[in-house]
């Protein structure tokens, strides 16, 4: 099955220039959700990911981070925007093309030693991600590696991130 053929390009948006990947036309198909969802699985499993938790981040990161969750038989670990868990928190800033973000986590999400795998839909500049691994590190948690559907390759996000294996389904 071509994933990317599920996969809708919209021109111009956020701003013009930029080719957006909108990923809900693939998450609306049956067959491209589960094919992916087992792609991403199968291509995690030849790496010899064996993942005690699964890290998605907010938004879409939910989207997928969980069905890997559910087929290694592993935890599901969100890690939010600001404001948005309850209980005390790790949290890392990050910046954006054009700005400051940040990202956190509960702070006994992770159990010390653990192996976690970061999953996304999406990988940019590498800032979600690189945030991302600050917080499994922070909570004492070992990475394993990172998981994507997408790459956008040209923004060159894999510098930013640490020496652990990374991949991605789709390149572009």
């Amino acid at each position: 099955m071509d994933i990317q053929a599920l996969i809708r390009n919209i021109p111009d948006f956020p701003k013009p220039g930029i080719i957006f990947r909108d990923i809900t036309t693939l998450l609306r198909d049956p067959d491209g959700l589960r094919h992916t969802a087992d792609l991403l699985y199968h291509k995690c499993q030849d790496q010899g990911f064996a993942p005690d938790y699964v890290v998605g981040m907010e938004s879409r990161g939910f989207m997928f981070a969980p069905l890997l969750a559910y087929q290694y038989h592993a935890g599901f670990v969100p890690i939010r925007k600001p404001n948005k868990l309850p209980g005390a928190v790790h949290r890392v800033e990050y910046e954006l093309e054009y700005g400051m973000d940040a990202l956190e986590i509960h702070q006994d999400a992770i159990e010390s030693g653990k192996k976690v795998l970061i999953v996304d839909d999406l990988m940019a500049t590498g800032g979600t991600a690189q945030a991302a691994a600050q917080l499994v590190q922070q909570c004492g948690g070992e990475l394993l590696g990172f998981a994507f559907v997408i790459e956008l390759v040209g923004l060159k996000g894999r510098d930013k991130l640490p020496d652990v294996p990374m991949l991605s389904l789709l390149q572009y």
